[in-house]
Protein backbone atom coordinates (compact mmCIF):
# COMPACT_ATOMS: atom_id res chain seq x y z
CA UNK A 1 0.00 0.00 0.00
CA UNK A 2 2.80 2.39 0.94
CA UNK A 3 4.65 1.56 -2.29
CA UNK A 4 1.56 2.31 -4.40
CA UNK A 5 1.02 5.60 -2.61
CA UNK A 6 4.66 6.59 -3.09
CA UNK A 7 4.44 5.64 -6.75
CA UNK A 8 1.29 7.73 -7.19
CA UNK A 9 3.01 10.80 -5.74
CA UNK A 10 6.13 10.22 -7.87
CA UNK A 11 4.06 9.92 -11.03
CA UNK A 12 1.99 12.99 -10.17
CA UNK A 13 5.09 15.21 -9.95
CA UNK A 14 7.00 13.68 -12.88
CA UNK A 15 7.07 14.93 -16.46
CA UNK A 16 6.87 18.65 -15.61
CA UNK A 17 9.40 20.95 -17.23
CA UNK A 18 12.34 22.54 -15.41
CA UNK A 19 10.85 25.96 -16.11
CA UNK A 20 7.54 24.94 -14.51
CA UNK A 21 9.33 23.91 -11.32
CA UNK A 22 11.35 27.14 -11.28
CA UNK A 23 8.22 29.26 -11.76
CA UNK A 24 6.56 27.45 -8.86
CA UNK A 25 9.65 27.93 -6.68
CA UNK A 26 9.64 31.64 -7.49
CA UNK A 27 5.91 31.79 -6.67
CA UNK A 28 6.56 29.97 -3.36
CA UNK A 29 9.22 32.52 -2.38
CA UNK A 30 7.07 35.42 -3.51
CA UNK A 31 3.95 34.23 -1.64
CA UNK A 32 5.93 33.28 1.48
CA UNK A 33 6.75 36.96 1.70
CA UNK A 34 3.10 37.99 1.38
CA UNK A 35 2.76 39.15 4.95
CA UNK A 36 1.29 42.63 4.58
CA UNK A 37 -2.08 41.74 3.04
CA UNK A 38 -3.42 39.43 5.83
CA UNK A 39 -2.49 42.02 8.46
CA UNK A 40 -3.29 45.23 6.60
CA UNK A 41 -6.49 45.91 8.56
CA UNK A 42 -4.76 45.19 11.87
CA UNK A 43 -1.88 47.46 10.83
CA UNK A 44 -4.21 50.32 9.91
CA UNK A 45 -6.16 50.06 13.18
CA UNK A 46 -3.11 49.50 15.40
CA UNK A 47 -2.26 52.15 18.04
CA UNK A 48 0.71 53.24 15.98
CA UNK A 49 -1.50 54.15 12.99
CA UNK A 50 -4.82 54.89 14.74
CA UNK A 51 -7.21 54.63 11.79
CA UNK A 52 -10.80 53.40 12.10
CA UNK A 53 -12.12 50.11 10.69
CA UNK A 54 -14.03 52.13 8.10
CA UNK A 55 -10.87 53.86 6.92
CA UNK A 56 -9.08 50.50 6.80
CA UNK A 57 -11.95 49.19 4.67
CA UNK A 58 -11.48 52.08 2.26
CA UNK A 59 -7.79 51.18 1.93
CA UNK A 60 -8.81 47.61 1.10
CA UNK A 61 -11.14 49.03 -1.54
CA UNK A 62 -8.12 50.74 -3.11
CA UNK A 63 -6.33 47.41 -2.96
CA UNK A 64 -9.16 45.70 -4.84
CA UNK A 65 -9.35 48.45 -7.47
CA UNK A 66 -5.60 48.22 -8.05
CA UNK A 67 -5.76 44.44 -8.40
CA UNK A 68 -8.56 44.61 -10.97
CA UNK A 69 -6.92 47.23 -13.19
CA UNK A 70 -3.46 45.70 -12.74
CA UNK A 71 -4.69 42.36 -14.07
CA UNK A 72 -6.08 44.05 -17.20
CA UNK A 73 -2.95 45.98 -18.05
CA UNK A 74 -0.72 43.06 -17.03
CA UNK A 75 -2.45 40.91 -19.65
CA UNK A 76 -2.07 43.56 -22.36
CA UNK A 77 1.63 44.01 -21.56
CA UNK A 78 2.20 40.26 -21.52
CA UNK A 79 0.95 39.94 -25.10
CA UNK A 80 2.96 42.98 -26.16
CA UNK A 81 6.39 42.56 -24.52
CA UNK A 82 6.32 38.96 -23.25
CA UNK A 83 5.70 37.25 -19.92
CA UNK A 84 9.34 37.28 -18.77
CA UNK A 85 9.72 41.06 -18.91
CA UNK A 86 6.37 41.67 -17.22
CA UNK A 87 7.25 39.31 -14.36
CA UNK A 88 10.63 40.98 -13.86
CA UNK A 89 9.17 44.50 -13.93
CA UNK A 90 6.36 43.67 -11.50
CA UNK A 91 8.57 41.79 -9.05
CA UNK A 92 11.09 44.65 -8.89
CA UNK A 93 8.33 47.28 -8.84
CA UNK A 94 6.52 45.41 -6.08
CA UNK A 95 9.69 45.34 -3.95
CA UNK A 96 10.12 49.12 -4.20
CA UNK A 97 6.43 49.83 -3.55
CA UNK A 98 6.34 47.59 -0.45
CA UNK A 99 9.23 49.56 1.02
CA UNK A 100 7.62 52.90 0.18
CA UNK A 101 4.16 51.93 1.50
CA UNK A 102 5.68 50.94 4.85
CA UNK A 103 6.86 54.53 5.30
CA UNK A 104 3.53 56.18 4.48
CA UNK A 105 1.49 57.49 7.42
CA UNK A 106 -1.18 59.78 5.95
CA UNK A 107 -4.38 58.16 4.67
CA UNK A 108 -4.30 59.70 1.15
CA UNK A 109 -0.71 58.51 0.55
CA UNK A 110 -1.49 55.07 1.98
CA UNK A 111 -4.46 54.76 -0.40
CA UNK A 112 -2.40 55.87 -3.42
CA UNK A 113 0.49 53.51 -2.76
CA UNK A 114 -1.81 50.63 -1.78
CA UNK A 115 -3.49 51.02 -5.17
CA UNK A 116 -0.12 51.15 -6.97
CA UNK A 117 1.25 48.16 -5.06
CA UNK A 118 -1.84 46.07 -5.76
CA UNK A 119 -1.78 47.18 -9.42
CA UNK A 120 1.81 46.01 -9.86
CA UNK A 121 1.42 42.79 -7.86
CA UNK A 122 -1.69 41.70 -9.77
CA UNK A 123 -0.13 42.57 -13.14
CA UNK A 124 2.31 39.76 -12.31
CA UNK A 125 -0.40 37.09 -12.37
CA UNK A 126 -1.42 37.07 -16.08
CA UNK A 127 2.24 36.99 -17.05
CA UNK A 128 2.93 34.13 -14.65
CA UNK A 129 -0.14 32.19 -15.85
CA UNK A 130 0.93 32.69 -19.48
CA UNK A 131 4.43 31.45 -18.65
CA UNK A 132 3.06 28.28 -17.02
CA UNK A 133 0.94 27.61 -20.11
CA UNK A 134 3.95 28.17 -22.39
CA UNK A 135 6.29 25.82 -20.51
CA UNK A 136 3.66 23.13 -20.02
CA UNK A 137 2.33 20.65 -22.56
CA UNK A 138 -1.32 19.94 -23.40
CA UNK A 139 -0.97 16.69 -21.43
CA UNK A 140 0.34 18.24 -18.19
CA UNK A 141 -0.83 21.87 -18.16
CA UNK A 142 -3.49 21.20 -15.54
CA UNK A 143 -0.87 19.62 -13.29
CA UNK A 144 1.49 22.52 -14.01
CA UNK A 145 -1.15 24.90 -12.68
CA UNK A 146 -1.81 22.63 -9.73
CA UNK A 147 1.89 22.76 -8.83
CA UNK A 148 1.71 26.55 -9.01
CA UNK A 149 -1.41 26.52 -6.80
CA UNK A 150 0.45 24.31 -4.35
CA UNK A 151 3.23 26.91 -4.21
CA UNK A 152 0.72 29.72 -3.69
CA UNK A 153 -1.11 27.89 -0.87
CA UNK A 154 2.08 26.77 0.86
CA UNK A 155 3.60 30.23 0.52
CA UNK A 156 0.46 31.90 1.84
CA UNK A 157 0.44 29.58 4.88
CA UNK A 158 4.12 30.24 5.61
CA UNK A 159 3.75 33.98 5.07
CA UNK A 160 0.65 34.28 7.26
CA UNK A 161 2.23 32.23 10.05
CA UNK A 162 5.51 34.15 10.06
CA UNK A 163 3.67 37.43 9.56
CA UNK A 164 1.73 36.94 12.77
CA UNK A 165 4.95 36.46 14.73
CA UNK A 166 6.72 39.39 13.07
CA UNK A 167 3.73 41.72 13.48
CA UNK A 168 3.96 41.27 17.26
CA UNK A 169 7.42 42.84 17.08
CA UNK A 170 6.91 45.45 14.33
CA UNK A 171 4.38 45.89 11.54
CA UNK A 172 6.94 47.87 9.55
CA UNK A 173 9.15 44.79 9.28
CA UNK A 174 6.37 43.11 7.26
CA UNK A 175 6.80 45.67 4.47
CA UNK A 176 10.59 45.29 4.41
CA UNK A 177 10.42 41.47 4.31
CA UNK A 178 7.73 41.48 1.60
CA UNK A 179 9.90 43.78 -0.49
CA UNK A 180 12.98 41.61 -0.11
CA UNK A 181 11.02 38.46 -1.00
CA UNK A 182 9.98 40.16 -4.27
CA UNK A 183 13.56 41.16 -4.92
CA UNK A 184 14.85 37.63 -4.23
CA UNK A 185 12.21 36.16 -6.56
CA UNK A 186 13.28 38.59 -9.30
CA UNK A 187 16.95 37.63 -8.86
CA UNK A 188 16.10 33.92 -9.18
CA UNK A 189 14.01 34.56 -12.29
CA UNK A 190 16.79 36.58 -13.91
CA UNK A 191 19.43 33.97 -13.10
CA UNK A 192 17.56 30.80 -14.11
CA UNK A 193 14.86 31.85 -16.61
CA UNK A 194 16.41 34.77 -18.50
CA UNK A 195 17.48 32.78 -21.58
CA UNK A 196 14.28 30.75 -21.77
CA UNK A 197 12.23 33.93 -21.31
CA UNK A 198 14.04 35.76 -24.11
CA UNK A 199 13.47 32.84 -26.47
CA UNK A 200 9.77 32.66 -25.58
CA UNK A 201 9.38 36.41 -26.07
CA UNK A 202 10.80 36.27 -29.59
CA UNK A 203 8.58 33.34 -30.50
CA UNK A 204 5.53 35.12 -29.08
CA UNK A 205 6.15 38.20 -31.24
CA UNK A 206 6.12 36.06 -34.38
CA UNK A 207 2.77 34.56 -33.37
CA UNK A 208 1.37 37.97 -32.41
CA UNK A 209 1.82 39.31 -35.93
CA UNK A 210 0.04 36.25 -37.33
CA UNK A 211 -3.29 36.76 -35.57
CA UNK A 212 -4.11 39.99 -33.74
CA UNK A 213 -7.74 39.74 -34.68
CA UNK A 214 -8.54 36.93 -32.20
CA UNK A 215 -9.36 38.91 -29.05
CA UNK A 216 -10.45 37.40 -25.74
CA UNK A 217 -12.74 40.40 -25.27
CA UNK A 218 -14.80 39.29 -28.30
CA UNK A 219 -14.99 35.62 -27.30
CA UNK A 220 -18.63 35.38 -26.19
CA UNK A 221 -18.35 31.88 -24.73
CA UNK A 222 -15.30 32.85 -22.71
CA UNK A 223 -16.90 36.06 -21.43
CA UNK A 224 -19.89 34.03 -20.23
CA UNK A 225 -17.46 31.59 -18.59
CA UNK A 226 -15.73 34.53 -16.84
CA UNK A 227 -19.11 35.71 -15.52
CA UNK A 228 -19.70 32.28 -13.99
CA UNK A 229 -16.17 32.19 -12.55
CA UNK A 230 -16.78 35.59 -10.91
CA UNK A 231 -20.01 34.31 -9.33
CA UNK A 232 -18.28 31.17 -8.08
CA UNK A 233 -15.25 33.06 -6.77
CA UNK A 234 -17.46 35.58 -4.94
CA UNK A 235 -19.02 32.63 -3.12
CA UNK A 236 -15.75 30.80 -2.51
CA UNK A 237 -13.94 33.79 -0.98
CA UNK A 238 -16.45 33.84 1.88
CA UNK A 239 -14.36 31.02 3.35
CA UNK A 240 -11.48 33.34 4.22
CA UNK A 241 -13.57 36.35 5.27
CA UNK A 242 -17.14 36.03 6.52
CA UNK A 243 -16.96 32.33 7.39
CA UNK A 244 -14.14 33.11 9.82
CA UNK A 245 -16.27 35.83 11.42
CA UNK A 246 -19.22 33.41 11.62
CA UNK A 247 -17.05 30.81 13.32
CA UNK A 248 -15.89 33.32 15.91
CA UNK A 249 -19.12 35.22 16.60
CA UNK A 250 -21.77 32.51 16.19
CA UNK A 251 -20.01 29.17 16.65
CA UNK A 252 -17.72 30.58 19.39
CA UNK A 253 -14.64 28.91 17.93
CA UNK A 254 -11.33 30.22 19.26
CA UNK A 255 -8.84 31.98 16.98
CA UNK A 256 -6.38 29.05 17.12
CA UNK A 257 -9.16 26.62 16.10
CA UNK A 258 -10.24 28.89 13.24
CA UNK A 259 -6.61 29.15 12.13
CA UNK A 260 -6.28 25.36 12.17
CA UNK A 261 -9.43 24.95 10.09
CA UNK A 262 -8.18 27.47 7.51
CA UNK A 263 -4.78 25.76 7.51
CA UNK A 264 -6.49 22.40 6.85
CA UNK A 265 -7.70 23.78 3.51
CA UNK A 266 -4.16 24.59 2.40
CA UNK A 267 -2.72 21.40 3.85
CA UNK A 268 -5.16 19.18 1.94
CA UNK A 269 -4.34 21.00 -1.29
CA UNK A 270 -0.62 20.51 -0.75
CA UNK A 271 -1.08 16.82 0.14
CA UNK A 272 -3.52 15.52 -2.46
CA UNK A 273 -4.29 17.94 -5.29
CA UNK A 274 -1.42 16.91 -7.58
CA UNK A 275 -2.28 13.21 -7.19
CA UNK A 276 -5.99 13.79 -7.81
CA UNK A 277 -5.32 15.89 -10.91
CA UNK A 278 -2.83 13.32 -12.23
CA UNK A 279 -5.48 10.60 -11.93
CA UNK A 280 -8.24 12.50 -13.74
CA UNK A 281 -6.40 14.96 -16.02
CA UNK A 282 -6.23 12.63 -19.02
CA UNK A 283 -9.90 11.65 -18.86
CA UNK A 284 -11.15 14.92 -20.37
CA UNK A 285 -14.54 16.24 -19.21
CA UNK A 286 -13.06 19.51 -17.90
CA UNK A 287 -16.45 21.18 -17.57
CA UNK A 288 -17.86 18.15 -15.73
CA UNK A 289 -15.11 18.40 -13.11
CA UNK A 290 -15.68 22.16 -12.82
CA UNK A 291 -19.44 21.68 -12.34
CA UNK A 292 -18.88 18.95 -9.73
CA UNK A 293 -16.34 21.05 -7.84
CA UNK A 294 -18.57 24.14 -7.80
CA UNK A 295 -21.47 21.99 -6.57
CA UNK A 296 -19.36 20.72 -3.64
CA UNK A 297 -18.54 24.31 -2.70
CA UNK A 298 -22.27 25.12 -2.85
CA UNK A 299 -23.04 22.19 -0.54
CA UNK A 300 -20.53 23.55 1.99
CA UNK A 301 -22.54 26.77 2.35
CA UNK A 302 -25.93 25.04 2.28
CA UNK A 303 -24.87 22.66 5.06
CA UNK A 304 -23.41 25.61 6.99
CA UNK A 305 -26.80 27.32 6.78
CA UNK A 306 -28.61 24.41 8.42
CA UNK A 307 -27.50 25.49 11.85
CA UNK A 308 -24.59 25.65 14.32
CA UNK A 309 -21.95 22.95 13.99
CA UNK A 310 -19.18 21.68 16.25
CA UNK A 311 -15.47 21.41 15.49
CA UNK A 312 -15.78 17.85 14.14
CA UNK A 313 -18.45 18.74 11.58
CA UNK A 314 -16.48 21.90 10.72
CA UNK A 315 -13.50 19.72 9.78
CA UNK A 316 -15.71 17.66 7.46
CA UNK A 317 -17.15 20.80 5.89
CA UNK A 318 -13.69 22.29 5.28
CA UNK A 319 -12.70 18.99 3.66
CA UNK A 320 -15.82 19.17 1.46
CA UNK A 321 -15.11 22.70 0.18
CA UNK A 322 -11.44 21.86 -0.34
CA UNK A 323 -12.31 18.92 -2.59
CA UNK A 324 -14.61 21.25 -4.50
CA UNK A 325 -11.74 23.70 -4.92
CA UNK A 326 -9.40 20.92 -6.08
CA UNK A 327 -11.85 19.74 -8.75
CA UNK A 328 -12.93 23.16 -10.02
CA UNK A 329 -10.00 25.56 -10.04
CA UNK A 330 -7.27 23.65 -11.92
CA UNK A 331 -9.69 22.81 -14.73
CA UNK A 332 -10.92 26.41 -14.89
CA UNK A 333 -7.33 27.27 -15.79
CA UNK A 334 -7.26 24.49 -18.37
CA UNK A 335 -10.42 25.86 -19.99
CA UNK A 336 -9.07 29.33 -20.68
CA UNK A 337 -5.73 27.98 -21.87
CA UNK A 338 -7.49 25.73 -24.37
CA UNK A 339 -9.35 28.72 -25.85
CA UNK A 340 -6.28 30.95 -26.05
CA UNK A 341 -3.33 31.12 -28.44
CA UNK A 342 0.22 32.29 -27.82
CA UNK A 343 -0.41 35.77 -29.23
CA UNK A 344 -3.48 36.48 -27.04
CA UNK A 345 -2.89 34.33 -23.96
CA UNK A 346 -2.21 37.39 -21.83
CA UNK A 347 -5.73 38.69 -22.59
CA UNK A 348 -7.33 35.42 -21.52
CA UNK A 349 -5.18 35.26 -18.38
CA UNK A 350 -6.02 38.90 -17.59
CA UNK A 351 -9.77 38.34 -17.78
CA UNK A 352 -9.48 35.27 -15.56
CA UNK A 353 -7.39 37.19 -13.01
CA UNK A 354 -9.79 40.15 -13.15
CA UNK A 355 -12.71 37.84 -12.35
CA UNK A 356 -11.01 36.66 -9.17
CA UNK A 357 -9.91 40.17 -8.21
CA UNK A 358 -13.44 41.56 -8.58
CA UNK A 359 -14.93 38.61 -6.69
CA UNK A 360 -12.42 38.93 -3.86
CA UNK A 361 -13.45 42.55 -3.33
CA UNK A 362 -17.20 42.50 -4.01
CA UNK A 363 -18.25 39.05 -2.77
CA UNK A 364 -17.23 39.33 0.91
CA UNK A 365 -18.34 42.98 1.06
CA UNK A 366 -21.87 42.31 -0.23
CA UNK A 367 -22.28 39.17 1.87
CA UNK A 368 -21.16 41.03 4.99
CA UNK A 369 -23.94 43.57 4.41
CA UNK A 370 -26.47 40.76 3.92
CA UNK A 371 -25.30 38.97 7.07
CA UNK A 372 -25.61 42.17 9.07
CA UNK A 373 -29.20 42.74 7.97
CA UNK A 374 -30.56 39.18 7.62
CA UNK A 375 -28.20 37.01 9.63
CA UNK A 376 -25.55 34.46 8.73
CA UNK A 377 -27.84 31.45 8.15
CA UNK A 378 -29.86 33.28 5.52
CA UNK A 379 -26.61 34.52 3.96
CA UNK A 380 -25.20 31.01 3.67
CA UNK A 381 -28.38 29.80 1.94
CA UNK A 382 -28.14 32.69 -0.54
CA UNK A 383 -24.44 32.07 -1.18
CA UNK A 384 -24.96 28.31 -1.49
CA UNK A 385 -27.90 28.73 -3.87
CA UNK A 386 -25.94 31.17 -6.06
CA UNK A 387 -23.02 28.74 -6.17
CA UNK A 388 -25.32 25.82 -7.04
CA UNK A 389 -26.81 27.90 -9.85
CA UNK A 390 -23.28 28.42 -11.19
CA UNK A 391 -22.67 24.64 -10.99
CA UNK A 392 -25.87 23.98 -12.95
CA UNK A 393 -24.89 26.43 -15.69
CA UNK A 394 -21.39 24.96 -15.89
CA UNK A 395 -23.05 21.56 -16.38
CA UNK A 396 -25.23 23.00 -19.13
CA UNK A 397 -22.07 24.32 -20.81
CA UNK A 398 -20.69 20.79 -20.70
CA UNK A 399 -23.83 19.40 -22.37
CA UNK A 400 -23.78 22.13 -25.00
CA UNK A 401 -20.08 21.56 -25.72
CA UNK A 402 -20.61 17.83 -26.16
CA UNK A 403 -23.63 18.47 -28.40
CA UNK A 404 -21.63 20.88 -30.58
CA UNK A 405 -18.76 18.42 -30.80
CA UNK A 406 -21.18 15.68 -31.82
CA UNK A 407 -22.69 17.81 -34.60
CA UNK A 408 -19.24 18.76 -35.86
CA UNK A 409 -18.19 15.12 -35.96
CA UNK A 410 -21.39 14.20 -37.82
CA UNK A 411 -20.58 16.67 -40.58
CA UNK A 412 -17.44 14.72 -41.44
CA UNK A 413 -18.96 11.23 -41.38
Amino acid sequence: MFTKTLSAYRDAYSGLSRETWLLSLIMLINRSGTMVVPFLTLYMTSPGMGYSIGQAGFVFGCFGAGAFTGAYFGGKLTDRIGFFKVQMITLLGGAILFWILGQMKSLPLICIFTFLLSFVNEAFRPANSTAIAYYGTPENRTRSYSLNRLAVNLGWAVGSGLGGLIARVSYEWLFWIDGFSNLFAAILMWKFLRDAGAKANGHSKEKQVAGKEHSAYRDGTYLFFILLVTLFAACFFQLFTNVSVYMRQVLNFSEPLIGMLMALNGLLIVMIEMVVIYRIESKGNQMAYIAAGVALVALFYLFLGLGPVGPGIAVLLITLITFGEILAMPFMNSFWIARSREHNRGQYAALYTMAWSAAQTLGPMLSAQLAQSEGFRFTWFVVGSACMLAAFVFWQMKIRTESSAGRSAGEFT
